[in-house]
């Protein structure tokens, strides 16, 4: 189960607000029980880019032996 203050991984993209699959994000509320999440995604910096409502399908958990990965935003 994901729980509030959990770094999660993006599984779809969400274009119209540059994210990508793959992003990472910590999830600042669980709604419903873990039927979907409110996710924050934040740059290196801790500049906001995006707080996203996401179902359960659209965000997992990370893995043990994952790597994190860097790329320029555009913050809006």
């Amino acid at each position: 189960m994901i729980h509030e203050l959990d770094e999660v991984v993006l599984t779809v993209p969400i274009p119209d607000l540059g994210l990508m699959e793959g992003d990472l994000g910590t999830v600042v509320l669980v709604h419903d029980g873990g039927r979907g999440y409110e996710v924050e995604f934040v740059t290196l910096d801790g500049a906001t880019v995006a707080v996203v409502t996401t179902m359960a399908d659209q965000v997992r958990a990370i893995h043990r032996h994952e790597i994190a990965h860097a790329r320029e935003v555009a913050v809006r």
